[in-house]
């Protein structure tokens, strides 16, 4: 018997906190006119002192889990994907599946830039097919503000925070996720990056006062890059998954700058209102862009049961991909699992845990020394 991967819940977490043009154009030599015909970005979200990756991902999470109806103890796996990780390691994933109470998953960050989540949702597919798993939470979160140089008007205008997370479930229905192309091309790693605080250039004075732990990016060619391939993966994943361009409901691009995504409507030939379109509120939010737009194009009545949705996207690396979804939505399932309630129960877990950990550690320390 096939099994079919589903996306069954979607959520997303964005902060309060808006900056504006306007409050750019107090920082940089820009203004709202100059940013908004070049990209089609009017406002960007930060995130507080209080909001990380993690924290974004985890109530992303926990709403994508309360749509789909799904206690986090039946989670096999959990995939964030970012460019903007709470930390190098420990995954921000294991940080997540802390806070949920997701008690049986394993869990690991991806980094493939802005394709990230697209690639996520790929790998949590194939696995769910091959029988080994059968809920998967995939998740995009970033924190983009903390590795902008506002000093840089070229990047500081174009990026923002916040997460979107999707559950994917195994069922004997057809549909779900029909296929998926991945793409990349190294030679142009250098076009868009963050260069510092790795094995290469790992943390100096000179690393910092040189600003290499800020993004990097040679703008005229991304946007020529983007260009081309936003166009040539809709195309292969549509004859990959057998789908005529008459039979696409919706396309769901990452939201990085609107002239790209007009390119991308031109040299597919087809009208601009085919493709979700929300950066003018949040600008570029990498990873995170195309499910928060997801979850934007389903309370708008833009995206429904039975609808055929591509998601294509690119990004640093150079990386770039897409992915067609026959879209069913939740299963349906009983009773009502009380997510958030499950989470609190979750935080008292952890903490007890780490007790536990200190008193182990405590007499096996004082056993060593004896």
């Amino acid at each position: 018997m096939a099994v079919y991967a589903h996306i069954t819940g979607w959520g997303m977490s964005i902060p309060e906190k808006i900056l504006t043009n306007h409050d750019i154009s107090q920082i940089v030599d820009t203004n709202d006119e100059w940013i908004r015909t070049r990209t089609g970005i009017e406002q960007r979200r930060i995130a507080s002192n209080t909001q990380t990756t993690a924290s974004l991902a985890t109530e992303a999470a926990l709403k994508a889990l309360r749509m789909a109806n799904l206690h986090p103890s039946k989670v096999d796996l959990i995939i964030v994907s970012t460019s903007s990780p709470e930390h190098i390691f420990p995954a921000t994933a294991c940080i997540v599946q802390d806070q949920i109470g997701a008690v049986n998953a394993g869990a690991f960050d991806l980094s493939a830039a802005c394709t990230g989540f697209i690639y996520a949702l790929n790998m949590a597919a194939q696995a769910i097919r091959s029988g080994s798993l059968q809920n998967v939470l995939v998740i995009g979160s970033e924190t983009l503000s903390r590795i902008v140089n506002w000093e840089d008007r070229n990047t500081c205008i174009l990026f923002g925070d916040g997460a979107g997370a999707f559950v994917i479930q195994a069922s004997e229905r057809p549909g779900g996720i029909l296929s998926a192309v991945m793409r990349s091309d190294g030679s142009g790693g250098e076009l868009l990056t963050l260069p510092g605080g790795g094995s290469k250039y790992p943390t100096t004075r000179e690393s910092i006062t040189n600003g290499m732990h800020y993004i990097h990016m040679n703008g005229r060619e991304v946007f020529r890059f983007a260009t081309r391939v936003m166009a040539q993966a809709t195309e292969e994943v549509m004859e990959s998954s057998h789908l005529r361009k008459e039979e696409i409901d919706l396309i769901i691009p990452h939201q990085a700058n609107y002239r790209i995504i007009e390119s991308a409507a031109r040299n597919l030939k087809l009208p601009l209102n085919k493709f979700m379109i929300n950066l003018s509120k949040y600008g570029n939010t990498s990873t995170a862009s195309i499910p928060v737009a997801t979850c934007e194009a389903i309370q708008e009545g833009r995206l429904k049961e039975g609808d055929n949705v591509i998601f294509v996207g690119f990004g640093a690396g150079l990386t770039w991909g897409s992915l067609a979804v026959n879209w069913t939505g939740p299963f349906e399932t009983k009773p009502e699992v009380h997510v958030w309630n499950y989470s609190n129960w979750a935080r008292t877990r952890s903490f007890v845990r780490r007790l536990r950990r200190r008193i182990e550690g405590m007499i096996w320390g004082r056993n060593g020394d004896g």
